[in-house]
């Protein structure tokens, strides 16, 4: 997902223009403290105007979206996970740098077609000034990098679990598309908070059964952070869905939706959009050996290309490929193998050998040619295309695995920051009751 669609999924800022309904919100003169996050507030103008964009993203869907007291309860939980996890990131010595931010403004600028002018200008029109813009920025980039951190320091997976993976029952050769409905309970409840989620939960399902999209059902009861992307969890593998659901996935069938299933985080409702299957993977491989004059301060340019075209010269001469790499090749890694690059895929050694590769024919010789390292000759001594099926699943396997594990780890540290933190809500919110 890029940066412009994540600033969109957390309703931080309007970039398009907005119906007028929603603009008329942001002209409104608006004012006052609705929530008190550790030492920082969120203002009644920031919640009005995160609101006014998802009633702008719905357009004329509006009516799938909850009551307004409910959306604003929902946004406003939003931000203020935002701000705590901008907050924490901040205080464990992550750091943003002023060019960095610049980087990611230019960015979003490019990914709506607009210049840097413009893009003041969209946020000018829209009540939004290009100070508070870039702190959002900044804050977006502080939890990315947190997260990042996190995931590196919190998550590993081992070889045994990938093996273990391999060598059960979960098809790595299926992917499947899902929705998710939360109906929250906190940690600790009692007997009776459980049993109030359960109804709800059960009141839910039942408006699903009775017709209700379940799109529409997750933006307006549930509790969880893409509640108001309809639920939508989008494609993964089995091995990226949470353990304790994979048996409950597997058991539905495309556009069926699952009971209420109680799950540490409170009473979860799953829906099987689809499910596809993940094909055969074959990749181009290509044999080739090269010797490789590369450029730095001993070498010049000109240098390093009047020497490989010197060998080339020596080549077509007669010399021996071999002992030519292995005498005057600066690639340590192949100069001691005769130049041999042995099997790779295209990219396998940069874009500039891999353009190269492909255009030449089995046993020719390519021309002098130049990457990012040094100047090139380079000959091609065979292709083939080759089955990486199980390399594929492995490495699969590693990344879903990771994926699940950051997933729930992630989940888990932002609920505790939350209960940790002091926040105090200062609107009044209404009653979402599902039964």
């Amino acid at each position: 997902m890029n940066l412009l669609s994540r600033l969109f999924l957390l309703a931080l800022m309007p970039l398009a223009a907005l119906p007028a309904q929603a603009q008329s919100l942001d002209s409104q003169p608006l004012d006052g403290i609705v929530a008190v996050v550790d030492e920082d507030v969120i203002l009644r103008s920031e919640l009005q105007r995160a609101v006014a964009n998802i009633v702008g993203q719905y357009g004329g869907r509006t009516a799938q979206l909850p009551p307004r007291d409910v959306l604003e309860r929902q946004v406003l939980d939003r931000l203020i996970l935002i701000k705590l996890q901008a907050q924490r990131a901040a205080t464990t010595g992550i750091r943003v740098s002023e060019p960095e931010i610049d980087g990611a403004i230019a960015d979003v600028a490019q990914q709506n077609g607009l210049t840097i002018d413009q893009l003041r200008q969209e946020l000018a029109r829209d009540g939004f000034s290009f100070a508070e813009f870039r702190e959002t920025m900044r804050d977006e980039l502080l939890i990315q990098r947190m997260r990042q951190r996190f995931v590196q320091t919190q998550v590993a997976v081992s070889d045994s679990e990938i093996d273990a993976v391999l060598a059960g029952d979960i098809s790595l050769g299926s992917e499947v598309r899902l929705g998710h409905i939360l109906v929250a309970v906190p940690e600790g409840a009692d007997s009776q908070t459980i049993q109030v989620g359960r109804e709800k939960a059960d009141g839910i399902r039942r408006l699903i059964d009775d017709g209700m999209e379940f799109s529409a059902a997750a933006i307006r009861y549930s509790n969880a952070p893409n509640a108001l992307d309809g639920g939508e969890l989008g494609w993964r593998s089995l091995n990226e869905v949470p353990v304790a659901f994979v048996e409950l996935v597997n058991s539905l069938r495309p556009g069926e939706t699952s009971p209420p299933v109680r799950g540490p985080a409170g009473f979860h409702i799953i829906r099987l959009h689809e499910r596809r299957s993940v094909s055969q993977r074959m990749v181009d491989q290509y044999k080739a050996r090269h010797i490789m004059i590369g450029v730095d301060e001993l070498t010049s340019n000109e240098r390093a290309r009047a020497r490989i075209e010197e060998l080339r010269a020596q080549l077509q001469a007669g010399a021996d490929f071999a002992e030519l790499a292995r005498a005057h090749s600066t690639d340590h890694n192949t100069a001691p193998l005769g130049g041999d690059m042995g099997w790779f895929p295209v990219d396998g050694y940069g874009s500039g050998v891999g353009a190269m590769v492909v255009r030449l024919a089995d046993g020719e010789l390519s021309e002098p040619f130049q990457t990012d390292v040094g100047w090139h000759i380079m000959q091609r001594e065979g292709s083939r295309q080759q089955d990486v099926t199980e390399s594929y699943q492995r490495a699969q396997a590693r990344e879903s695995i990771r994926a699940r594990k950051a997933e729930e780890e992630w989940d888990r540290f932002v609920r505790r920051i939350r209960n940790e933190a002091y926040v105090e809500n200062r609107i009044q919110i209404g009653d979402d009751n599902a039964g």
